[in-house]
Formats: structure tokens, sequence, C-alpha cells
């Protein structure tokens, strides 16, 4: 049986919505977009780490470790280079990316990424397909690089990865949802893909929450 994701999904929605939509308001923007480079550059450097993981783990000849060896190699493919992107992004924005690279990832990046490298080890591959729906299925909205290069004054360059997550990120999601039809899953490996995309929503909203009153905080010093 395979896993109806979507209608799960549509329940967290609206509050991930709102957290984003939190975090681009005028008010020290350019500080704060500055900091969210920084922390999905800290997200998107385990992206193909996590599925080349994800694909050494599928040893099985189970039809789900089968498909999912189809599946994670173009999508590795054409995922690679993008925290590059981002580092060229920080440069733009007047970042030193060098700086950058040498923070700690925050409590909130280590929550959304960590619990996969879990999953994927100690339960089946598949769970990350719930994580990747989620970042995939939540792309930036095309007009938001535009209305941030207005808001910030920076560069339309500062966000080219934006940009282009908001053209791309559509069709990827949809090709993950399509796999997660094909599949036919154990209640356990439902259970988990499932478990996979709620923490990730929930995460997310975390982290986009933080960079806010990071930046409220900052505001009121």
């Amino acid at each position: 049986m395979s896993v109806d994701l979507q209608p799960i999904l549509d329940l967290v929605t609206p509050t991930l919505r709102r957290s984003a939509a939190a975090l681009w308001q005028p008010d020290g923007l350019r500080e704060r977009y500055g900091r969210y480079l920084s922390e999905m550059h800290a997200v998107i450097k385990a992206s193909v780490p996590l599925m080349e993981l994800a694909f050494t783990r599928c040893t099985g000849r189970d039809p789900v470790s089968v498909r999912l060896r189809q599946y994670l190699p173009a999508h590795i493919e054409e995922e690679l280079g993008h925290d590059d992107w981002l580092l060229d992004d920080m440069r733009v924005a007047g970042l030193d990316p060098e700086a950058e690279l040498l923070r700690a990832p925050s409590v909130q990046v280590v929550r959304l990424v960590g619990p996969q490298y879990y999953w994927i080890n100690h339960g089946h591959p598949v769970a990350l397909l719930g994580y990747m729906a989620v970042l995939e299925g939540n792309s930036p909205s095309p007009g938001l690089a535009g209305l941030l290069a207005h808001r910030t004054g920076l560069p339309d360059k500062a966000f080219d990865t934006l940009r282009h997550h908001a053209d791309a990120d559509p069709g990827h999601s949809d090709d993950i949802f399509a796999v997660l039809a094909e599949l036919e899953l154990s209640a356990a490996q439902r259970a988990a893909v499932r478990a996979s995309a709620l923490h990730t929503a929930a995460a997310l909203i975390d982290l986009f929450d933080h960079l806010t009153l990071e930046a409220r905080s900052e505001l009121r010093v």
C-alpha cells in the first residue's frame, strides 16, 4: 500500500506558510536574509550526502529499495553544487562565505537534518522521501526573489538560489509524490515516511521562527 502523504501535509502547511511570511517581513530583513542564507547552506549541504547514504543503504531486493536505487541517482545529480550557489549568494549579499562556513550549525538545523541519518541507518531509507517531500513541496513562490530584492536593496544576484528553487522544486516535488504513489510500503515504512515528513515540517517551522525571533531580539538591542 502506498502512503497518501498530501492530506497529512495539508494540516501543517498553513502554519509553515505563516512562519515563512513572518520571516520575510521588511523590518531587519537585510540582516535576516544573510542569516537565512547561512542556515540554509547548512541544510542544503546535507542534501546530497543524505541521498547518497540512502542509496547505499538500499541493499535489499525488496521493490521499495530497488525503486529508490532507480530514483535517487538522478535527483542527486540535480542537487549537486546547490550549497556552492548559496555561498555565491552570500558573497553578493556582502557576507564572508569563509566566515559563515566556520559557524557551527544551529540547533534548529541539526534538529531538522539529523533525524534523517537515524531513520536511514536504523530504519528504512524510504523515510528520506518524507523529508524531501516537505522541502521540495514548500518551494519559494516565483515572485519572492524580486520582492526580497526590493525590500532589502540587495542585488538580484543575491537571490539566485531562491529563484532557481522557485522554478525547479515544483517539478521535483511532483516526482517525489509520483514515486511515493508507486511504492507498496509496509505499515512500518508508511509510518516512517509520515513521521519523517511531519518532523521535517515542524523543524522547518522552528527554524523559520528562530530566525524571525532572533532578528526581532537584535532590533530591540
